[in-house]
């Protein structure tokens, strides 16, 4: 059998445009990332209400190199769309690090892939850069404030945002920064989290619209002060700029299986940190596109489908929610 690379290299696409389309989405509700990309803006959300019924892919607890849910996921969706069904997929976009670890890619495998592969498993179409550059905004906020007399008077022993990279980059995780004088700040320990880590993945994750995500992270906690009082983004002003970095990020992305079936892959927190499941607007967006929407939750059932279930039982009518759940197990896990 051939490789999952040579798989996806050897698929021949169908424009992004002719996805979009098919599902019902007009010219001017959707962005075009190249031929095989796109955003689709969160306006064709608001025009739609929900219709579809919801499954979520789970499974037991994962090994290292995964349970394979991402792959049932993508499979069953394309044996749906095979006997007919209105079938759509819904995953999580993956994330540098796992893709050049021990973990690899989380664009399916096999012939149950989403394509543009390598793509999906690389920069995509920017979401986590944007993320990253939000993040760290307001860490380069919190260190200006610092540096320019604190009048938060926020206790540098008690900081709790970190910074972010989207790399398995051992050394940063807890390191000093401020160091070379007086104009570079006060020095202080400082970590390094994951994209998938960040409180801003899972703020955008859980996020309804543009006007929600900008109150989300308005409340984020910084750290506290010597009295041990919270101190917010929205203290610092950084939630505007933020909000701004995030603008096109939380439009849902539609890509494709490698049976040409509409797939949108968006957000990516991780189920241990966060809560491990795609985006909440690219879930409804589906929903309100097609009669099945397909979905996988990360880690195993006691993390991300619990997660999952909790989320969609506070945001959803429970009408939405298919009565059945399928769960994945390998002999290797068990």
């Amino acid at each position: 059998m051939a490789s999952d690379i040579a798989i996806a290299q050897a698929a021949k696409l169908r424009p992004v445009a002719d996805i979009a389309a098919e599902l019902g989405l007009d010219e001017d509700e959707i962005e075009l990332y190249g031929k095989y990309k796109a955003k689709v803006r969160l306006g064709a959300l608001a025009r739609r209400k929900p219709k579809g019924r919801l499954v979520l892919v789970t499974g037991i607890n994962p090994t290292p190199a995964g349970e394979g849910k991402s792959t049932v996921t993508v499979g069953v969706t394309q044996a749906l769309r095979k006997i007919g069904k209105q079938a759509v997929l819904c995953m999580r976009e993956p994330s540098l690090g796992p893709v050049f670890g021990v973990k690899g890619g989380a664009a399916g495998g096999g012939y149950a892939q989403v394509v543009p592969m390598e793509d999906i498993n690389l920069h995509f179409t920017g979401d986590f850069h944007a993320i990253a550059s939000a993040h760290n905004l307001l860490s380069a906020m919190l260190d200006a404030h610092l540096h320019h007399g604190n009048a938060l008077g926020l206790d540098t022993r008690r900081i709790t945002w970190p910074r972010t990279i989207d790399m398995n980059d051992r050394a940063l995780r807890n390191i000093i920064v401020g160091l070379g004088g007086l104009n570079a700040g006060p020095a202080r320990e400082e970590r390094f989290v994951i994209i998938p880590g960040s409180e801003i993945m899972a703020i955008m994750a859980l996020a309804t619209g543009i006007e929600d995500l900008e109150q989300r992270l308005a409340r984020i906690i910084v750290g506290l002060t010597g009295e041990k009082k919270a101190v917010r983004a929205s203290d610092l002003k950084a939630t505007g700029a933020m909000t701004l970095l995030l603008k096109d990020a939380v439009n849902p992305n539609l890509v494709q299986t490698l049976e040409g079936g509409p797939a949108f892959i968006h957000c990516g927190p991780f189920g241990n940190i966060a809560h491990g499941c795609n985006s909440v607007v690219a879930t409804k967006l589906a929903l309100a596109l097609c009669d099945i929407v397909l979905t996988e939750a990360g880690f195993g059932a006691d993390l991300g489908a619990e997660k999952s279930s909790r989320i969609w039982n506070s945001a959803s009518p429970a009408s939405s929610w298919d009565s059945r759940a399928r769960r994945k197990r390998c002999a290797r896990a068990i």
